[in-house]
C-alpha cells in the first residue's frame, strides 16, 4: 500500500545542469541537498535519460543513507528488440543507481502505439517477479495517450499501484492530452498518481503577457512555475508533483512554496481557469522538449528547439528573437526544411504532435 504525504514535490533527474556536453555532478549535488534539506525524499529517474541514473548515483545514493530517500525509474521497452533486452534494464539500472532497489518501478511511455510490447514481453509478470524477489517496491506505469487505452490496462492489470500522467493547467482539457480524462480514469481505479510536466517542459515558467499580467495582479510574489506546480499539487490522491529542475533557482523556488504547501483556494482556482481560456486561444505547439523525438531523427534535426523558436514567435509575437533563437539553432545542425517525413519522431512523441507537419510550418516561417 502506497501511503500519501503532504510532501509532494518530486526532483525529476531529467534535465539536469549541463557542463560541456555531460551533466555537472557538482551542481546537482547541492541541488540534491538543498531538496533533502526542504524535507524531501522522492527522486525519479529512467534507463533512457541518458547519464541521469549514473550522476543520481553519485549526488543521491553514495551520499544519503538509502531508507533517507525513495527513488523511481523506469523500463522503455518500446526500442528494445527482444524481451531479454527489455528485462535487462533493471539490471542495469540498479547498477547505475549503486542500489539493491527502488522504491517505485515504471513501464515507460505506455501509449497506444507501444502498450502491446509490454504484453508481448511479459513485463508485467516481470515487475511482479521482482518485487517478489525485493528488487522493486512498488510498480506502476508512465502513460501518453487517452482515457480508453488508461481504463484497459487499469482494468488488465489492477495490480499497477500507481500511475504517471502529463498533467498542467494547460493541458488539462487538450484534445491530445487529456489530462483531467486520464486523471479521473486512474482515481476510479483508486490508484495513487505521480505527476510529470506540470510546468510543461518549463514553457508554463514563461507564459504569454496576458497570462502572467493576470498572475501577478492576485499574487506578485508567486513565480508562473509556482502557479503550474501549486495546481498540479492541489488535485487530490497525488503522490508526487515532478519538477524537472536545473538549476538552483528553479529548485529554491520549488522548494519555498511546496515546504508548507496548501492547495489552491476557490478564487486561485478561478485565475487558473482564466489563463486556461487565454491559452486556449494561443496555437503554440504543446512541446514538453522530452527529447524523444530527436534519439532516432536520421537527419539529427533538433525538433524541440526549432518548435521553441517558433513558439517564441507564436506565443507572444518575438518574430526578430524567434529567427534568431532558430538560426542558432541550425546553425551547425540540420533545418527544419531537411526533415524527410520518415515518421520515426512522430511515432516516439508523448504529446502526439503532428511533428512532420509542424516542421513544415516552421521551415515555411524560418527557411
Amino acid at each position: 500500500m502506497i501511503e500519501l504525504t503532504d510532501k509532494k514535490l518530486g526532483f525529476g533527474m531529467m534535465r539536469l545542469p549541463k557542463k560541456g556536453l555531460g551533466i555537472d555532478i557538482e551542481q546537482t549535488k547541492k541541488m540534491v541537498d538543498r531538496f533533502m534539506e526542504a524535507g524531501f525524499t522522492y527522486f525519479d529517474t529512467a534507463f533512457v535519460y541518458i547519464g541521469s541514473e549514473e550522476a543520481t548515483r553519485k549526488a543521491l545514493v553514495e551520499r544519503y543513507p538509502r531508507e533517507s530517500f525513495t527513488l523511481a525509474t523506469k523500463l522503455y521497452a518500446a526500442a528494445m528488440p527482444t524481451e531479454k533486452m527489455a528485462k535487462g534494464q533493471l539490471k542495469t539500472s540498479l547498477k547505475r543507481l549503486g542500489t539493491d532497489y527502488v522504491d517505485y518501478y515504471l513501464l515507460h511511455t505506455l501509449m497506444d502505439s507501444n502498450y502491446k510490447k509490454y504484453e508481448k514481453f511479459h513485463l508485467w509478470d516481470f515487475v511482479r517477479e521482482e518485487k517478489e524477489k525485493g528488487r522493486i517496491k512498488h510498480y506502476g506505469f508512465s502513460y501518453h495517450s487517452g482515457p480508453e487505452l488508461l481504463d484497459q490496462i487499469l482494468t488488465d492489470h489492477p495490480d499497477a499501484e500507481f500511475v504517471q500522467l502529463q498533467i498542467n493547467y494547460d493541458d488539462w482539457e487538450r484534445p491530445s492530452v487529456t489530462s483531467r480524462a486520464n486523471y479521473e480514469v486512474a482515481r476510479k481505479h483508486g490508484k495513487p498518481v505521480v505527476i510529470m510536466e506540470p510546468v510543461k517542459g518549463g514553457s508554463l515558467a514563461n507564459p504569454p503577457k496576458d497570462v502572467k499580467k493576470l498572475f501577478e495582479a492576485m499574487h506578485p510574489d508567486w513565480s508562473p512555475a509556482s502557479w503550474a506546480i501549486r495546481f498540479a499539487a492541489s488535485l487530490d490522491g497525488v503522490l508526487a508533483v515532478l519538477s524537472g529542475m536545473s538549476n538552483m533557482a528553479q529548485m529554491e523556488d520549488n522548494t519555498s512554496f511546496m515546504q508548507g504547501f496548501t492547495p489552491l483556494t476557490k478564487e486561485e482556482m478561478g485565475v487558473i481557469q482564466e489563463a486556461q481560456r487565454i491559452l486556449g486561444q494561443t496555437n503554440t505547439i504543446p512541446c514538453t522538449a522530452c527529447r524523444y523525438c530527436t534519439e532516432g531523427c536520421p537527419k539529427k534535426i533538433r525538433i524541440p528547439d526549432i518548435f521553441a523558436a517558433m513558439n517564441k514567435r507564436l506565443g507572444s509575437g518575438s518574430l526578430e528573437e524567434a529567427a534568431e533563437d532558430y538560426k542558432k539553432v541550425t546553425m551547425e545542425t540540420r533545418q527544419a526544411k531537411d526533415c524527410i517525413a520518415c515518421g520515426q519522431c512522430e511515432n516516439a512523441c508523448p504529446q502526439h504532435i503532428p511533428i512532420i507537419d509542424k516542421l513544415r510550418e516552421c521551415s515555411e516561417v524560418f527557411d
